[in-house]
């Protein structure tokens, strides 16, 4: 038996980085993973990925920031396999500037995938999740509390989601619905490698921030999946309301 066995999870931003090795982890935890991703080539990957070891997976390509398109995919996987018991949202985007260089469309963005996406599929799921085990893990950035250079938009709205987390925990914590964030430093991923290729040379950048992390390394999306797992399973079902730092130390270094 898995951690997650007969779960139905729905991770956004699952067709690359955390989200892909979220939903990968969780499939083989037993739960049914619901991939969702703009990129439908990346969400499809991720499926196979999932079902060539036997796992159950399904994918939806969709616009987090669309809530006709959020309220439509919520229904079908009702419909599907009438429960929603776990919800991820990894989906986020950034544009890596200071607030002068920002432009309100960019900063609007930015609010409108990591924040508003979020809202949207809180506001979606919570109605349709399973009273006493429901489970939202949202990924925030540990950027929202030790702050950052050069990525204005990006890391308050990150901050956003945290105290969204906070009061939402608060709110549906009598339903028996228990919501998190994790806190992940710089992780391997395709919006990191991005980050660093804004720059002409990326060298000193990169060395910056290895430096910022005491063991020495960025993470690996799993190691955030594997953070997730935890929020998501009954092992945290005291947990609600907190944020889980998987910075490498970042924050206490």
């Amino acid at each position: 038996m898995g951690r997650l066995t007969e779960r139905v999870a729905v991770i956004t931003g699952g067709g690359s980085g955390i989200g892909r090795a979220t939903a990968v982890r969780f499939a083989e935890q037993g739960a049914v993973a619901v991939v969702v991703d703009i990129d439908a080539k990346g969400a499809a990957t991720t499926v196979e990925l999932i079902e060539k070891d036997g796992g159950t997976a399904c994918w939806f390509e969709c616009d987090v920031t669309d809530v006709e398109a959020v309220d439509s995919v919520t229904k079908s996987v009702i419909e599907r396999y009438g429960a929603i018991d776990v919800l991820v949202t990894a989906a986020a985007t950034s544009v890596g500037k200071k607030i002068p260089d920002t432009l309100p469309e960019e900063w609007d963005q930015v609010f409108a995938v990591n924040v508003k996406g979020t809202y949207l599929w809180m506001r979606a799921c919570i109605p349709l999740m399973t009273k006493g085990t429901g489970s939202i893990v949202a990924l925030a950035s540990q950027l929202a509390i030790s702050g950052g250079l050069s990525n204005a938009a990006y890391i308050a709205s990150k901050g956003a989601i945290v105290s969204l987390c906070r009061t939402a925990a608060n709110d549906h914590a009598s339903e028996g619905i228990r919501i998190n964030c994790i806190l992940p430093g710089a992780t391997q991923t395709p919006l990191l490698d991005r980050s660093f290729g804004r720059f002409k040379d990326p060298a000193p950048y990169i060395e910056r921030s290895l430096s910022r992390h005491p063991l020495g390394r960025f993470g690996q999306p799993e190691e955030v999946a594997n953070a997730a797992l935890f929020l998501a399973s009954d092992y945290a079902s005291f947990t609600t309301g907190t944020e889980l730092r998987v910075d490498g130390g970042w924050i206490g270094g």
